[in-house]
């Protein structure tokens, strides 16, 4: 896929043409109706979860991701967990978004081993704040992920969203330092890999962000794919959606690779 913005124009439309896939099943792991999870795939299937992106923001849900998780649960054997959470305008943002996590990750152990958790975009980051803070507890594979909120704050990236997250730009310095991955405690690479999967050509979540990251975090893999933008690594039948598999399958078990 070529990369620049006519690049990551044409993923995005091929992401966001897709028909949504109904889930399997759906739990809820707490009274908010954001507070659910939707799962894919035959029960007791190597369990995967995954976070969606979208600047954190109300108006972005876990439906863009509907046909990535039945993918991987119909093509590649895996019990696919497709995380929704409080989001900025509905609830969310600091600390909402963040217990949330949490939460849905403790609920997702309750029903068996949780063998890696992938994030998109924003929830990259929120995958990468799990693996520091905690919750996670198994390998993470980060996509395009936010993984440093005081650079992309200072990028302005999508108008403004880290500082919404965080409550407005005045409690940015309070905050940052318990929700920026690059601020927070090294993720225990030993015990659990983290990995990041980020597209050269990204315009949208610039590359930058993960080089970052990786290199305040020796133990963490960075992996770059040139001429790639911010959606083809979550868009089925892309090469780059082909290597997120295969990264998924190093912890998932019985995936097989593409």
């Amino acid at each position: 896929m070529s990369g620049g913005a006519s690049g990551n124009e044409a993923e995005e439309a091929a992401l966001l043409g897709l028909a949504p896939v109904a889930p399997s099943a759906t739990e809820h792991y707490g009274p908010h109706p954001s507070q659910v999870i939707d799962l894919y795939g035959p029960p007791g299937g190597p369990l995967v979860a995954v976070l969606h992106g979208g600047f954190w923001r109300e108006a972005y849900d876990r439906v863009h991701l509907s046909p990535l998780a039945a993918a991987l649960a119909g093509g590649h054997g895996l019990r696919v967990a497709l995380v929704e959470y409080r989001r900025v305008g509905g609830g969310g943002g600091w600390p909402g978004t963040f217990e949330d996590v949490g939460a849905a990750l403790e609920h997702l152990r309750g029903a068996g081993e949780l063998r890696a958790l992938a994030g998109h975009s924003a929830g990259g980051h929120l995958a990468l704040w799990a693996a520091s803070r905690g919750p996670a507890r198994c390998p993470v594979v980060a996509v395009a992920p936010v993984a440093d909120l005081a650079r992309a704050h200072e990028l302005g990236l999508s108008g403004g969203a880290v500082a919404a997250l965080l409550g407005g730009e005045e409690h940015l310095a309070a905050r940052l330092p318990g929700a920026d991955p690059v601020l927070l405690p090294s993720p225990d690479t030993t015990a659990a890999p983290v990995v990041l999967l980020h597209g050269a050509e990204d315009t949208d979540v610039p590359v930058e962000l993960s080089r970052r990251y990786a290199a305040a975090r020796p133990g963490v893999r960075l992996a770059e794919l040139p001429g790639t933008g911010h959606y083809a690594p979550v868009t089925p039948g892309t090469a780059a959606f082909a290597r997120l598999v295969r990264e998924l399958a190093r912890y998932a078990g019985r995936a097989r690779s593409t």
